[in-house]
């Protein structure tokens, strides 16, 4: 199952565009908040689309209640703690979103919110991700960047951070 990851497209879909017709096909998007616009917008400004299944939560930057805080998504025999990560404090760290993760039984936790690709396997029993910025990142370098990840039901996930 090819999963494509972005975070942070902050209402400026031109990068999430290129990143989804370089990634097609792909059978699940998951976009880790500060959309600033509706599911429906932002599938046809990046071109994504109605047929493919999406996990949209909300960032610091959206407007209350559109998406949810946080979700769980079952795929290919694997838990994910899907969030944006403010929460949790994720400038500061990932504990938090670690803890949160173990707590809710997951074994991927994704978030955005730090505009900085991240992917620390450090503990096997979950694995943290962050795809980083589609529109301001702030890691060296300063490309837009987003992850592609393939989920197997009896492996472990193959995750590749791209550029724009």
């Amino acid at each position: 199952m090819k999963i494509l990851v972005m975070s942070d497209t902050h209402g400026w879909d031109y990068n999430a565009q290129k990143a989804v017709k370089k990634e097609k096909p792909f059978d699940i998007l998951i976009h880790l908040g500060d959309v600033q616009e509706t599911e429906t917008e932002f599938r046809r400004y990046s071109g994504a689309g109605e047929d493919v299944p999406a996990y949209i939560v909300e960032g610091n930057c959206d407007r209350g209640g559109m998406y949810p805080e946080q979700q769980i998504a079952e795929l290919a025999g694997h838990r994910l703690f899907l969030t944006h990560g403010n929460h949790l404090f994720v400038n500061w760290g990932t504990e938090e979103l670690h803890d949160e993760a173990v707590r809710n039984h997951c074994d991927i936790a994704i978030y955005g919110h730090t505009h900085r690709p991240d992917l620390d396997d450090s503990d096997p029993a979950v694995l943290i991700m962050n795809p980083g910025s589609m529109t301001s990142p702030r890691q060296e370098g300063g490309q837009p960047s987003y992850m592609v990840m393939d989920l197997f039901a009896d492996r472990q996930p193959s995750v590749s951070l791209r550029y724009i």
